[in-house]
């Protein structure tokens, strides 16, 4: 719906049926490359479940026949593509972009599989940065940048153009060229980056009631934000209980490490963060210019992002 919705916001109006149905073959396109990622990431991690459900390889009759489940459901994405937009002048813009946000979420997902993998856990491989790397790579592409670029093609959002500025001299005006994708980039990684962050702090302090499933990150050894928050901040002693305990399939090991996070004040540093974070957010979708002509960027497809994020609770 993210591509749905933004074509809608730059066009300013309800899509005709033909619009709607390009826009929403683009949005499938995403949901069909999320589910190959999933499909295969499920087999690396050797999970159980998927939303509720058993993973796609733990059907019966499936197993490994999932690994060509995941490339068909890629190559789904390309036959589609071909079939709706091969005659755009934008069609080799949307092949490019899949086929790059593609390489880009497997980057993620490769240091993401070295650094913290469940049957060796070594937190000296943790970090900050490399957190970073791997929710920038494996999750804010994908997620976010990849429907707007989408909806910002089929929209008809050129390149590059060019917007009146005031000028130093009174009563003059120049022109400043402005690179809409670059410009949703640099605003929607930062998006997705909180997002992520957001997502681990939940799986942390939201009760399963509210964030809809159980918290596994601590147990599951994932290279969270959290876990890399407190190895930045904790004591010798503390240090020493979070390498005892983390990444342990044991509840006690995990009320352990969820001690020392209580211990570094993890909720107040989110909180402060979160605070931090959304101002800098909006204080990027204000300096993106918009005169109100049609063919450019507009705010509102950011705000539009932001407010479903801001302060989520699951």
């Amino acid at each position: 719906m993210s591509v749905v919705d933004t074509v809608e916001i730059l066009k300013g109006r309800s899509l005709s049926d033909d619009e709607y149905q390009r826009a929403a073959v683009l949005g499938w396109c995403v949901e069909l490359l999320q589910a190959f990622f999933l499909v295969a990431d499920d087999i690396m991690d050797a999970s159980i479940t998927r939303r509720g459900q058993p993973c796609w390889y733990r059907q019966s009759g499936v197993g490994m026949v999932a690994i060509n489940d995941s490339f068909l459901l890629e190559a789904a994405i390309y036959f589609l593509l071909k079939k709706y937009f091969k005659q755009e002048s934008y069609y080799v813009n949307l092949v490019e972009l899949f086929m790059e946000t593609t390489h880009q979420t497997e980057m993620g997902q490769l240091v993401d599989l070295i650094t913290a993998p469940e049957d060796k856990i070594d937190l000296s491989k943790f970090s900050l940065d490399k957190h970073r790397y791997i929710v920038v790579y494996k999750t804010a592409f994908y997620s976010f940048y990849l429907p707007v670029a989408l909806a910002l093609y089929v929209a008809g959002i050129p390149e590059s153009y060019s917007v009146p500025v005031s000028s130093s001299t009174p009563g003059e005006t120049t022109t400043r060229i402005i690179e809409p994708y670059a410009v949703a980039k640099d605003f929607l990684i930062p998006l997705g980056e909180y997002f992520q962050i957001q997502d681990d702090f939940l799986d942390y302090s939201a009760p399963p009631e509210v964030l809809g499933k159980i918290g596994t990150d601590i147990l599951d050894n994932k290279c969270s934000w959290c876990i890399n928050t407190a190895l930045a901040r904790a004591t010798p002693d503390q240090r020493a209980i979070l390498d005892e305990n983390y990444g342990r399939k044991d509840s006690e090991k995990e009320a352990k490490v969820k001690k020392v996070y209580e211990e570094i004040g993890l909720r107040r540093i989110y909180a402060e963060y979160e605070e931090r974070t959304y101002k800098k957010l909006n204080e990027l979708i204000e300096a993106v210019p918009e005169t109100g002509n049609q063919g450019e960027l507009k705010r509102e497809v950011f705000r539009s992002f932001l407010g479903k994020i801001y302060k989520r609770s699951m």
